[in-house]
């Protein structure tokens, strides 16, 4: 029968919390007086979510937040806390609690925030059992020349194979610079059409000009074309750009000793050390990596 874990060194406030979830929910409470012990039955026995107190003795309530959130991922934490401690309260927000009731607020709290976190948490397992179905889906983005946009776009992507399980949070971090890597390489390169050699002064002769020219005619009038394929067994990045182009066959071997302190060298590198497969098209505005399933 599905369970909540209490959590509270205080007999009193654990009977408190127990009597509400008896009461009022189908889920039974287990009791347990140090987080120690929590993390022992947890270990047997996941619960559906773990309701702590904050103040506890040996280990407390933050530090129990902490290792669940490290060992056991996607188990939801409820706070209980004091009037007065805000700042501990936002704190273990950020470790990993997914809410807080005040125990002030019990009677009049506890109940629906238990019901919340546990339709969100049911929400997102849903989503990932059925993604695991998902054969196949396709995405195309249209930007303009913003740096802003780009890291956006990176970041939505990210989490779009982090929430299929595509791959494990190294190589998610990989996929990411290797893509903003592309992008980057598209927008300023390819779109601005500035010469790599402005990178390698140090100075801010770069920034200067790209900001120059996404103002001026015709740069500013063209686009980033991004499209994203993801199957069961690779993700596969196109990213386009609308300038000249250049020829693929000149590019210089970035695993060169007097190429790897390039800057400009140094974005071809990753990319090719992070995807699977790297392709540009023949008029060199296009490059097509491919991260396969880890």
């Amino acid at each position: 029968m599905p369970h909540i874990l209490i959590v509270d060194d205080s007999a009193v406030e654990r009977r408190i919390v127990s009597s509400l979830i008896e009461t009022r929910t189908n889920l039974t409470p287990i009791e347990v007086d140090n987080a120690r012990s929590a993390l022992s039955l947890i270990s047997e026995n996941q619960p559906e979510l773990i309701i702590t107190d904050l103040m506890m003795p040996d280990m407390d309530g933050m530090s129990l937040v902490e290792e669940i959130t490290s060992s056991y991922p996607g188990l939801p934490v409820i706070m209980m806390t004091a009037y007065g401690n805000e700042d501990i309260v936002v704190n273990a927000l950020r470790k990993g609690a997914a809410s807080y009731v005040t125990k002030q607020a019990l009677t009049s709290d506890l109940i629906p925030t238990v019901t919340e976190v546990l339709q969100m948490t049911k929400a997102g397992r849903q989503e990932r059992q059925i993604l695991e179905y998902l054969e196949h889906t396709e995405h195309r983005f249209v930007l303009g020349n913003d740096l802003e946009l780009v890291m956006a776009l990176v970041g939505y992507l990210q989490s779009m194979l982090n929430r299929r399980r595509f791959c494990d949070e190294t190589s998610l971090v990989q996929a990411g610079i290797a893509l903003c890597e592309a992008l980057m390489n598209a927008l300023y390169h390819g779109n601005l059409e500035l010469d790599s050699s402005l990178r390698e002064t140090g100075g801010r002769d770069f920034e200067s000009a790209a900001r120059t020219r996404s103002l001026q005619a015709p740069f500013k009038d063209r686009k980033l074309h991004v499209t994203v394929q993801i199957s069961s067994t690779a993700a596969v990045y196109t990213v386009r750009d609308e300038g000249p182009g250049f020829d693929p066959t000149a590019l210089p071997d970035p695993k060169a000793h007097d190429n790897l302190e390039k800057l400009s060298g140094r974005g071809l590198l990753l990319i090719n050390t992070f995807m699977d497969a790297v392709t540009f098209n023949d008029d060199g505005n296009e490059i097509q990596m491919t991260l396969e399933k880890r």
